[in-house]
């Protein structure tokens, strides 16, 4: 992966001035993505980048295997184009493990009833790849708090169908909101994309947000 940068906080790009691009590419099928982006009044595309998420390795932390997934989405998305600015991300809940999505109904119950009454994190890692093919990559870390949680509420819940697309079995944004006692840190984070850390992110890249406003 040419050029990438992997850290908790942003990195700085010292390779002089790099080319802003009017095509920005979000690397995400995702729809909470897709809405919080426009939200900040972007114009872009999205193209879902193909790959097999890959495991973490035994030695790599938590906030380095959220960062390598979503360089490679970006950079998988990013080997269509020639002239864009790919974002990738990727969301994790880690509640003692990790938690992705569920596979059904059954382990999204799972998954509400291990998260409930506790505190987990959420993780998201950020990467950019600019049109000269430079990776940049980020990862935001929110602390989310449930209250406890019956089991009528869990299985209606999961009946609402809401958790099955979303990592940890819920959505914040949504009526899984209902849950959440304590927020400690970005809630945008937890919906699945860090807006200021992402604007702190293209601002390094050459992209100024407000100038789409």
């Amino acid at each position: 992966m040419r050029g990438h940068e992997s850290a908790t906080a942003v990195a700085r790009w010292n390779e002089g001035v790099l080319l802003p691009s009017s095509r920005i590419i979000l690397a995400s099928g995702s729809p909470r993505r897709e809405s919080l982006l426009r939200q900040l009044g972007l114009v872009f595309e999205v193209v879902v980048a193909d790959i097999e998420e890959p495991s973490p390795e035994p030695d790599e932390s938590l906030a380095d295997w959220v960062q390598r997934c979503a360089a490679l989405k970006a950079s998988a998305a990013a080997r269509q184009f020639d002239d864009a600015l790919v974002i990738g991300a990727d969301t994790v809940v880690v509640e003692g493990q990790v938690l992705g999505k569920p596979r059904d109904a059954n382990q999204a119950a799972q998954m509400l009833a291990r998260l409930s009454g506790r505190t987990h994190d959420v993780l998201t890692g950020l990467a950019l790849v600019t049109p000269a093919g430079k990776v940049c990559s980020a990862c935001e870390t929110t602390r989310v708090t449930f209250r406890s949680l019956s089991l009528r509420e869990i299985d209606a819940y999961v009946g609402s169908g809401e958790p099955m697309d979303k990592a940890g079995a819920y959505g914040i944004q949504g009526r899984g909101g209902l849950f959440v006692t304590r927020l400690e840190g970005c809630y945008f984070n937890v919906v699945g994309l860090p807006l200021a850390r992402l604007g702190t992110m293209l601002q390094d890249a050459g992209v100024s947000v407000h100038t789409y406003w």
